[in-house]
């Protein structure tokens, strides 16, 4: 091999050692003030599991600020989040197929939209800071009303739990709380 190919290679081969240092370090950077976080649902047969992102509010205003209303929001930070179901549900009365989803949210000040996208999103945000969903993939798409809390919710949270033979998906930040009502399918 010629002085000039070896000396390129050379190069080329630390140009990509910093890229990829430069990413992890980015990752954990943005993963440490947002962590990962999954949080899941099982009754017999039936398994609900959801990935999200965690941000912090750090004495933020958050909806109608910095998750700026009536815009689509990945619901979390980092990447898309995710949303997976291996049988048939309802969700507040419409019918969700079993399979892996992107939950995406359109905050308003007394409702969310909330919806499901049949596609994987990389990050969940492009260079502009806009969702990456494309609604040509909504699997389905519902509105639900937000409450008010009295107590603040520091750090976004997603929780899966059972009231009253109902699954409820709740989301949690500042001070609103978005319920959505999750039944299974009968088989």
């Amino acid at each position: 091999m010629n002085k000039k190919v070896k000396s390129f290679l050379k190069i080329a081969g630390a140009i990509l050692l910093l890229a990829t240092l430069t990413i992890l370090i980015m990752r954990y950077s943005t993963k440490a003030h947002s962590p990962e976080d999954t949080v899941s649902y099982t009754d017999k047969d039936l398994k609900i599991e959801v990935f999200y992102n965690r941000p912090y509010k750090k004495e933020r205003v958050i909806f109608g600020n910095l998750v700026p209303y009536n815009e689509v929001w990945r619901t979390g930070a980092n990447e898309a989040t995710t949303f997976e179901t291996n049988k048939d549900i309802w969700v507040d009365g419409s019918l969700l197929k079993a399979g892996k989803y992107t939950l995406w949210t359109i905050p308003m000040e007394n409702s969310w939209k909330v919806i499901f996208n049949n596609k994987m999103y990389p990050w969940g945000i492009n260079l502009e800071e806009q969702a990456y969903r494309n609604p040509e993939f909504d699997a389905l798409v519902l509105e639900v009303p937000t409450k008010n809390l009295k107590e603040t919710v520091h750090q976004f949270s997603i929780i899966l739990d059972e009231e009253n033979e109902l699954i409820f998906l709740r989301l949690a930040w500042d001070k609103t709380l978005v319920r959505v009502p999750i039944k299974p399918e009968k088989t």
